[in-house]
């Protein structure tokens, strides 16, 4: 199976993966990894692990339809089986949808359908949820409202603030993904 891994942070989910396949928890292929962001760590990441990258920047105030295309084209020179979103902070558009010719899946740091867009862990907070989590997912036109493929639950410590909760959700993400695409691999897991 060959991925392209879209980032746009740090790229931890990423290293995760490219850990996973080094060590031969994961029999797949990191076609390329992309971004919006063209100097983010998880472009260095995929560099130092000799990993194919390119970025398409939006420019503020941008065609996001353009920029939606662009990335599709961008993204199907490497012919994938599928695309990873993991901390791509962009919302993916129809054009890209329907343009990028493999199904997508998505990390979200929380029990989907709760707390859905880009402030889930704070949003969390708010509401004073005692439990809350990850999630992969596939892609639909919606915000994190497509098909859910796997969810671990995290709790929320009394000490809790965003950056603790988080950083223990992010661990578990990692893992999550890593046993998504394990699944997905070796047929267990779904993907349209």
């Amino acid at each position: 199976m060959r991925i392209v891994a879209l980032v746009s942070g740090a790229g931890t989910n990423l290293q995760a993966v490219i850990d996973a396949v080094h060590g031969g928890e994961l029999d797949l292929q990191i076609a390329a990894v992309g971004s919006d962001v063209p100097d983010c760590g998880g472009l260095e990441r995929a560099t130092a692990a000799q990993i194919p990258t390119f970025a398409v920047p939006l420019v503020k105030g941008g065609d996001r339809s353009a920029w939606n295309l662009e990335l599709a084209r961008a993204v199907r020179e490497h012919d994938p089986d599928l695309v990873v979103s993991s901390g791509f902070m962009r919302i993916l558009g129809s054009e890209f949808l329907a343009r990028v010719g493999a199904p997508i899946i998505n990390t979200h740091p929380a029990l989907l359908p709760s707390f859905p867009g880009a402030h889930a862990v704070r949003d969390a907070l708010a509401h004073g949820v005692k439990i809350t989590g990850c999630t992969v997912h596939q892609v639909d036109a919606g915000v994190d409202t497509g098909p859910i493929l796997a969810q671990e639950a995290v709790r929320v410590q009394q000490q809790d603030d965003q950056d603790s909760l988080h950083e223990r959700i992010k661990t578990e993400e990692r893992r999550l993904l890593v046993e998504t695409l394990r699944g997905i691999g070796a047929g267990e897991i779904t993907v349209e």
